[in-house]
């Protein structure tokens, strides 16, 4: 990765954004969406739910977002 100077904060900033249509932004969002992949491993149980309320389908959803929370941080070490 090429080293780049900045005079300010705004070029700084500047630099991070990506045109539409520019081939390096779909590399960007490919490294992003792999990085999340190895680190913030989320799983899901198989299947579809049925739910008699929203309510009932957010309970749950919540209850797996914990779970992934709380192996995520089984995962790290120390």
């Amino acid at each position: 990765m090429p080293v780049r100077k900045f005079r300010s904060l705004q070029e700084m900033e500047d630099a991070l954004w990506r045109q539409p249509g520019d081939p390096e932004l779909e590399r960007a969002i490919a490294s992003v969406w792999d990085f999340a992949a190895r680190t913030c491993q989320r799983t899901f149980p198989p299947g579809v739910y049925k739910h008699r309320s929203i309510e009932a389908a957010e309970r749950l959803r919540e209850e797996w977002e914990e779970a992934n929370f709380q192996a995520y941080w089984r995962r790290q070490p120390g």
